[in-house]
């Protein structure tokens, strides 16, 4: 298989994210509630339902102000920090795709290496911090290695789940630096970060999806 996105497909990518969220409404409610202010299920979900009733408007637009748009959208539309972030990551991404209206292996590095770096310097925040760039970092990571050992496309993808994945598992046992969880007693070890867990489900749905499409 060959990596080559089209504007389509990411929407439908992102229908499929929207999905997913959805559907794990409890887990993460309840997960929020232990370690936060039990609010990010509401605030995601409603981000990513509001990318969906914006299809329309978004497939008029090229790629990169497709980007640009997205990043508006959640960030008027999500509450609390992770409104601001992904929309940075949003935005500091499109830069990174300029006039391309295909995304293949490559320009995907680029721009999810762009969205962890938003994220970051946005946050100021670091991978160890137990947040949501835990899971994108060690996908980022492993999409990197993966790539310089000369990997299949599909072999790549999958080393950027099992990365997201693994990043989103460390976050159990890290103690938190930032958020609500830093002010509790044990500062969250013990417990999943969610925005880590629907920064994974992110990565898994767009692997999924390109290994199935």
């Amino acid at each position: 298989m060959k990596v080559e996105i089209t504007k389509e497909q990411y929407l439908t990518y992102i229908e499929k994210v929207s999905e997913k969220i959805a559907s794990e409404k409890n887990y993460i409610t309840e997960l929020d509630s232990i370690t936060g202010d039990g609010d990010h299920w509401v605030n995601m979900n409603m981000g990513f339902q509001k990318l969906i009733s914006s299809k329309s408007d978004l497939e008029q637009l090229s790629f990169n102000q497709m980007f640009k748009k997205i990043g508006m959208l959640i960030m008027s539309t999500v509450g609390g920090s992770s409104g601001v972030l992904y929309g940075s990551a949003y935005i500091k991404a499109a830069s990174e795709i300029g006039d391309a209206e295909i995304i293949d292996l490559a320009l995907l590095l680029k721009v999810f290496e762009a969205k962890l770096n938003g994220i970051m310097e946005r946050g100021n925040a670091k991978p160890g911090d137990k947040t949501m760039i835990d899971s994108l970092y060690r996908g980022v990571e492993k999409f990197k290695e993966a790539i310089s050992a000369n990997k299949s496309d599909k072999e790549v993808l999958m080393a950027f789940k099992e990365g997201a994945q693994q990043g989103m598992q460390d976050t159990k046992e890290m103690e938190a630096a930032k958020g609500r969880a830093y002010y509790q007693t044990n500062k969250g070890v013990g417990h999943l970060d969610p925005g880590a867990v629907t920064m994974y489900y992110q990565i898994e749905a767009l692997v999924d999806f390109l290994l199935t499409s």
